[in-house]
């Protein structure tokens, strides 16, 4: 009985042996839950940090040990991608902890961290170190543990470019927007879309919304349309309303809106046509053909082959609407063996001739197989830019030549009929004053017949 009574408090005391030693060896690892002082992180906010965000913790200090507690400092030791926040305190203390709390009885800490904006979504490391002083001792224990936190990736998109800053009126053309991912996080189900509260600028051959799967982190994708804007729209800068709505990962829509600038006109086009030649002047007439207006419009013949101006080579003309015409006019000749070829000159002084006449009319033909002639305008667009237009014009002249050419006796003089009218009026004068002199004559010699009985042969009988 004495036996039994020996072995059975030797194996009660082998037990307890245990016990001690495995409370002790946890102490020796350093893990916070084995030792007198537990400590329990029982909230976070949010549940998921963000990046660029701050995410708080509420860390609950527990006394499950037999011995009171004091001077208890709790410190965390942030690494990346949590970083201290200014004004709050990285280590906070607890005076004392009685022994065998339970869970209502014990302390309470609050810490508040910052997420680096440039987190990548992931799971990270954040070690909790605890001191503390035991009742029945003065010895400073130092307990360490580590928790971890979640991190959730950014969820950002945003419009990067857009790939026209204007467009002109009436005109199909393309439009595209870049939409990059520049959180760290995928997104999923897109929805671009954007309008124009003026209803200036629509899209052709869609509606204004498309629609994207899926966008990884850092990818890029073009969003591309077809525009129009309205042919009596005013020019001038528009605004367009873009909006891009996707899903995060716990598939929470979100929103964003934004707004692009779009210029509505430009440049124009020009008609040139010849219009008439007379009075030593060709008159051109310049025509707005496009769908925008021209402002300071200059018409100008600038130098060449084949033609000369005398004068002035350019003039104003002032501001052109879509579909508005005006007439320039210029005092253009054929050079001298230019590619229009030579022009016959006349002296005041020498009539024409047969020999001149076919010259004139080779000097005709001539001109009628001339080159183009190159007009030059220059004008002001609606964005306020300076444009040159060039047109070629083919010089009509008739079978008279009414095309203008200047030689040494003067510009401007007219190579067809009407230059022959001086000396077509004065053969009608030399005629008439020839005949007005004859009929005198006879009348003075009939006269003289009759004081001398003169007869006439036909009153003399045979």
């Amino acid at each position: 009985m004495k036996k039994i009574s020996l072995l059975t408090f030797l194996l009660l005391l082998s037990t307890f042996l245990c016990l001690g030693a495995g409370t002790a060896l946890g102490a020796s690892n350093g893990n916070i839950n084995s030792a007198a002082v537990q400590v329990n992180v029982t909230n976070q906010n949010p549940d998921t940090a963000r990046p660029g965000e701050p995410v708080e913790l509420t860390l609950s200090v527990q006394n499950i040990g037999n011995d009171d507690l004091k001077d208890i400092k709790v410190t965390l030791n942030p690494e990346y991608p949590f970083s201290k926040i200014s004004g709050e305190d990285l280590e906070k203390s607890i005076s004392y902890l009685n022994a065998r709390q339970d869970e209502d009885d014990a302390g309470v800490l609050k810490f508040k961290l910052m997420t680096d904006s440039n987190a990548s979504e992931g799971t990270y490391d954040l070690d909790i170190v605890t001191t503390y002083k035991s009742g029945s001792s003065s010895n400073t224990i130092t307990t360490k543990q580590t928790i971890q936190l979640e991190v959730q990736g950014k969820e950002y998109a945003q419009v990067v470019t857009v790939s026209k800053a204007d467009i002109d009126i009436a005109k199909e053309e393309p439009l595209e927007f870049i939409v990059t991912n520049t959180g760290t996080s995928p997104l999923k189900n897109l929805v671009f879309s954007w309008t124009d509260p003026k209803g200036v600028v629509l899209p052709v051959y869609s509606d204004n919304t498309k629609h994207i799967k899926n966008l990884e982190a850092g990818q890029s994708v073009t969003v591309s349309y077809s525009v129009m804007a309205d042919v009596n729209a005013d020019p001038g800068l528009y605004t367009l309303n873009v909006n891009l709505s996707y899903e995060d990962a716990n598939s929470n829509s979100k929103n964003i809106q934004t707004t692009a600038g779009l210029f509505v006109g430009g440049t124009t086009d020009f008609d040139v046509s010849f219009s008439e030649s007379s009075a030593g002047e060709t008159s051109l007439s310049v025509a707005n053909v496009g769908n925008n207006i021209a402002y300071a419009v200059k018409v100008s013949i600038p130098d060449q082959d084949g033609y000369k101006v005398s004068g002035s080579s350019s003039t104003i003309v002032g501001n052109l609407e879509k579909g508005d015409y005006t007439i320039a006019s210029f005092d253009v000749s054929n050079s001298q063996g230019g590619a229009g070829g030579n022009t016959t000159e006349n002296s005041p002084e020498t009539p024409p001739d047969s020999s001149q006449d076919s010259a004139n009319g080779a000097s005709s033909n001539s001109m009628s197989s001339s080159n183009p002639l190159k007009v030059q305008i220059e004008y002001t667009d609606a964005k306020g830019e300076r444009e040159t237009v060039t047109k070629e014009v083919n010089i009509e002249t008739t079978s008279s030549g009414n095309m203008t050419s200047a030689g040494p006796g003067g510009p401007g003089r007219s190579s067809g009929i009407s230059s022959y009218l001086p000396y077509i009026g004065l053969l009608i004068i030399a005629g008439g004053a020839f005949v007005y002199r004859r009929k005198i004559h006879e009348k003075i010699q009939a006269m003289k017949a009759k004081k001398a009985g003169y007869k006439k042969p036909e009153d003399q009988k045979v």
